[in-house]
C-alpha cells in the first residue's frame, strides 16, 4: 500500500488501545508523531511503557515513520475533580449512570491540545483510540462527539484536520485480531506484554492477556477480548 503522504499525530497513552492505532498509524501515514499525557492518573506506570511501545515498533518495520514523541502535563484535569482514574477512590457507579473513572473533559483536551500541537508542527491527521463498541460508556468517546470535535478543531485552527478513530467499531477481540493483522505475532506479543490498561497500576503479574489487576473493568475488558480473539484464531 502507498503511503498516505499526510502527516499524522497518534493520541498515545501505553495502553492496547493506543498502541494499536500507532501501529495502525504508521503503516498508513508518510510520518507519525505521538502524544501523551500526564494528568495525575493513578495508573501512572502506562506513561513508562510509552517509550518501550515506541522502541518496539521502531525496531519492526516504522523506524523510519515514527517522529517524535510529546508528553504534555495536564494536571488541571485532577485538581476540577475526585475520580476513580486520579484519586484513591473505590471503582463504582455514579448516579447518572456513569462510572466514576470517568474524567469530564478528558478526550475533549487532549485532542484540543493535540490540534494545537498538530498546527505548530504541520501535522494533519489525529488519531484516537475511541471505540463505542467495547467502552464504559463515557460520552467522549462517542462518535457523533469526535466527528463535531473534527469540525470544531478545524475551524478553530483554521486548517483542515481529520481525527481517525480505527477502534470506534471494533470490539476488544477485533482489536487484538487488528494488531495481528499489522505487525503478526512480535506486534501482539508487544502489545500484551508492554503496553499498560489496568485502572489500578498492577503490573506485578503477566496473565496470558498482558499485565494487570485482572478485576478492575478494564482488566475484564482486555482480558475477555483476548480469550475471544484467542479462540477464534485457534478454530480458524
Amino acid at each position: 500500500m502507498t503511503p498516505d503522504p499526510r502527516h499524522a499525530l497518534v493520541l498515545f497513552s501505553g495502553g492496547q488501545d493506543s498502541a494499536t492505532c500507532l501501529a495502525w498509524a504508521l503503516s498508513r501515514y508518510a510520518v507519525v508523531e505521538t502524544i501523551g499525557f500526564d494528568y495525575g492518573q493513578r495508573h501512572q506506570v502506562e506513561l513508562a511503557c510509552r517509550e518501550r511501545l515506541r522502541e518496539g515498533l521502531r525496531s519492526m518495520r516504522w523506524s523510519g515513520v515514527l517522529g517524535e514523541d510529546h508528553l504534555l502535563h495536564v494536571g488541571v484535569l485532577k485538581e476540577l475533580g475526585t475520580s476513580a482514574m486520579t484519586h484513591e477512590v473505590a471503582i463504582a457507579l455514579q448516579q447518572d449512570g456513569l462510572p466514576n473513572t470517568f474524567v469530564p473533559g478528558r478526550n475533549l483536551l487532549f485532542l484540543t491540545l493535540a490540534a494545537a500541537l498538530a498546527y505548530r508542527r504541520g501535522l494533519t491527521v489525529l488519531v484516537g483510540g475511541m471505540s463505542e463498541t467495547d467502552y464504559s460508556g463515557y460520552p467522549d468517546c462517542r462518535d457523533n462527539t469526535l466527528k463535531a470535535l473534527q469540525v470544531a478543531l478545524s475551524l478553530g485552527v483554521e486548517r483542515p484536520l481529520v481525527i481517525e478513530t480505527p477502534l470506534m467499531w471494533r470490539n476488544k477481540a477485533e482489536t487484538w485480531a487488528l494488531a495481528h493483522a499489522l505487525g503478526g505475532h512480535a506486534l501482539v506479543e508487544l502489545i500484551r506484554r508492554e503496553s499498560h490498561t489496568c485502572y489500578l497500576g498492577e503490573r506485578g503479574v503477566l496473565h496470558d492477556w498482558g499485565h494487570g489487576c485482572g478485576q478492575c473493568p478494564a482488566c475484564e475488558l482486555r482480558a475477555r477480548g483476548w480469550r475471544a480473539w484467542a479462540q477464534g484464531s485457534a478454530s480458524v
